[in-house]
């Protein structure tokens, strides 16, 4: 038995749930699966660890001698004297180990079973797309159209896997079970033949365009229903969508991955609008009228008088309208005083009569100058 930890081979703290470790098992086991890493030595040795740790972790008898003892408390081949009396037969929770079966976990992770002279039918794994839409089509919805990869019947071999002319035959590794019992230490345990991947045939001349799978790599158009109010990173799950199964298993899912793209107006905050909002310095000073952008089109808004740059003003309503309820979110235009530029004779000379005038003015006119000065004066003081 391997000597590495087997918490670490399932990637679990050691206070992990039952939960927790069969939910990391079932993920492993799907990922180094040997149908699914055909020839890849290395990823078969990984499902057999984590077979090992799996299969101590899950009992929680077995589990409490490895917490306790390591190794040496759950494989009598590492010694210690723990075979006999306190851990009854060797193991405590192993008796009858020898028929130990896994087909109930394979049969949900794969749509099949694992044994019992069944062909295993492997549901087809889940696919991501990413999708980039515009900040008004994630306002208000979009159907968009989109092509991905999937795979069809192959039409030479109309998907037996076969070259035309001949035919599958039963597997002379399993007899057509379709899996074959390996012996490890006292555990007879029940994997996926390596000749027939689980069908229980073999092919011996595999179709020339298909290559013995029975189908052949394609596209298909999707049309996806993009709905009003999604943000930046959300998903969409379409069921079924994903990669077809094999051997009639069902498909698996395709999750639709939304990206906003970047507005050159707004910012998004949840369900509110950000934009900046130039005004003049007399608008500001004055008060009056401005027109601002919103994503339904202009619309006007009031200045007071007296207005200074950071100030916030909301549109109520001109936001993003909410997902999952009827909510809608506001605008709020942040307000800058833009000092003007290219200024004419007439402009300058306007300004500089307004500065001579304003020489020696209250600081009750000027409150954020006041405010500076006294702040420095105290400094200073």
């Amino acid at each position: 038995m391997s000597s590495k930890d087997f918490y670490e081979t399932l990637g679990v703290a050691r206070s992990a749930s039952d939960d927790e470790i069969k939910k990391a098992y079932r993920k492993l086991a799907m990922k180094y699966h040997p149908d699914r890493n055909q020839g890849d030595a290395e990823a078969e040795e990984k499902f057999k660890e984590v077979q090992k740790a799996y299969d101590i972790l899950s009992d929680k008898e077995k589990r409490s001698a490895y917490d306790q003892y390591g190794h040496a408390g759950v494989d009598p081949n590492m010694g210690g004297g723990f075979g006999g009396g306190g851990f009854g037969g060797g193991f405590g929770g192993f008796n009858g180990a020898q028929g130990f079966d896994f087909s109930d976990i394979f049969s949900q992770m794969f749509g099949g079973a694992a044994g019992g002279g069944r062909q295993q039918n492997y549901q087809g794994a889940d696919l991501q797309y990413r999708v980039s839409i515009t900040l008004e089509e994630a306002a208000k919805g979009i159907k968009k159209r989109i092509t991905i990869p999937t795979y069809e019947e192959c039409d030479v071999c109309h998907g037996s896997g076969a070259k035309p002319g001949t035919s599958a035959t039963t597997c002379s590794t399993c007899h057509g079970t379709g899996t074959i019992h390996v012996r490890q230490a006292i555990f007879q345990v029940q994997q996926t033949c390596p000749t027939c991947h689980g069908t229980g045939k073999e092919i011996k001349e595999p179709c020339a365009k298909c290559h013995g799978e029975g189908r052949v790599k394609t596209t298909k158009t999707v049309e996806v229903n993009i709905p009003a109010g999604i943000d930046d990173g959300q998903q969409i799950r379409l069921s079924g969508e994903g990669e077809p199964g094999m051997h009639g298993a069902p498909a698996g899912d395709l999750y639709v991955v939304v990206h906003v793209k970047e507005h050159k107006t707004f910012e998004r905050n949840g369900l509110d609008l950000h934009c900046e909002m130039p005004i003049s310095f007399a608008t500001a000073a004055l008060g009056g009228e401005v027109e601002v952008p919103t994503l339904d089109g202009k619309v006007k808004l009031s200045i007071p008088k007296e207005t200074q740059t950071g100030r916030r003003m909301r549109v109520k309503g001109k936001g993003i309208k909410s997902l999952r309820s009827s909510a809608v979110g506001d605008l709020y235009c942040h307000v800058l005083v833009e000092t003007p530029v290219n200024l004419t004779d007439r402009q300058k000379e306007l300004l500089e009569e307004f500065e001579k005038i304003s020489t020696g003015m209250e600081r009750s006119q000027t409150p954020r100058q006041k405010s500076f000065f006294d702040k420095v004066r105290d400094i200073f003081d």
